[in-house]
């Protein structure tokens, strides 16, 4: 994390104009529920081009990198069991067409969706990092939204699949404070950005409807695509278990892992 302290120390006044910029936003949130004082923090990175931007986490990034130079050597590399966010949302800030990428094992979705979002845009005004910005309010993913955007940064885009105000959005967050994203640092880009590319999942492009319905029959049956993938083995200890044991622990695990994570930023793919 001290990369990011850097970057939110430094980079806060730079000119936005004229270049690509990565935007960094803190993303507070609530996973479960049901545990209010459980309170989860990452950055995330909002990186825009001419026609385009990119929102992933960093620290994911990171990772993705870390990992694609490693197979670029065919060096081995062990997957971190630190938990990060996984979705990354590519916007063409010029249409309404999002494509989001996500990861529900095997398989890595790309998922193609068209997001109409009806702004109210009020009169009241603030200031977040020295820029003026502006209130608006919105519906989606089952919630209420306020967003703060700065007209001084004239970037139609903002975090996660949220954009198309007259200005960047500084800062969004559901009136029950459970997903709130602020900017906290601002950077120039260098040269053409691509996110680095692992393969470790099966890549699959599919519509909304249909990620919608793999989404929710996911969080039935979290392992469906794992079932006898585990073989036989004998632990350290000498200890027999069969692959179905071992498939057990991992599904329960699973199921305690999906119960906590109930609070997720579009509250409508939880419903039934």
């Amino acid at each position: 994390m001290k990369i990011i302290k850097i970057i939110i120390l430094f980079f806060v006044s730079i000119n936005v104009l004229g270049q690509n910029k990565q935007f960094f936003y803190e993303h507070l949130f609530i996973p479960d529920s049901t545990n209010l004082k459980n309170l989860g923090k990452e950055i995330m990175v909002l990186n825009v081009s001419n026609d385009k931007s990119e929102f992933y986490s960093f620290e994911k990034y990171e990772s993705d990198s870390a990992l694609n130079a490693d197979a670029k050597k065919r060096i081995s590399s062990k997957l971190s069991n630190i938990k990060m966010n996984n979705d990354r949302v590519i916007k063409n800030i010029n249409t309404q067409k999002i494509e989001f990428v996500t990861i529900l094992p095997p398989y890595r979705y790309s998922v193609s969706q068209n997001i109409n979002l009806k702004w109210n845009i009020l009169a009241e005004f603030d200031y977040i990092l020295g820029y003026k910005v502006q209130k608006a309010t919105t519906e989606f993913g089952g919630r209420n939204w306020v967003a703060w955007f700065a007209k001084e940064i004239p970037i139609q885009s903002g975090p996660y699949k949220f954009f198309g105000l007259p200005g960047l959005i500084l800062k969004i967050e559901d009136v029950h404070k459970s997903h709130i994203f602020e900017l906290k640092g601002i950077r120039n880009a260098k040269g053409d950005f691509n996110y680095p590319y692992v393969n470790n999942f099966k890549d699959v492009k599919i519509t909304y409807p249909k990620y919608v319905k793999i989404y929710k029959n996911f969080r039935k049956n979290p392992m469906a695509g794992s079932v006898g993938a585990f073989p036989d083995q004998t632990d350290v200890n000498g200890v027999f278990h069969s692959g179905n044991e071992i498939f057990r622990q991992f599904e329960k695990a699973a199921f305690e892992d999906l119960k906590k994570d109930n609070n997720s930023i579009e509250l409508d793919l939880l419903k039934n």
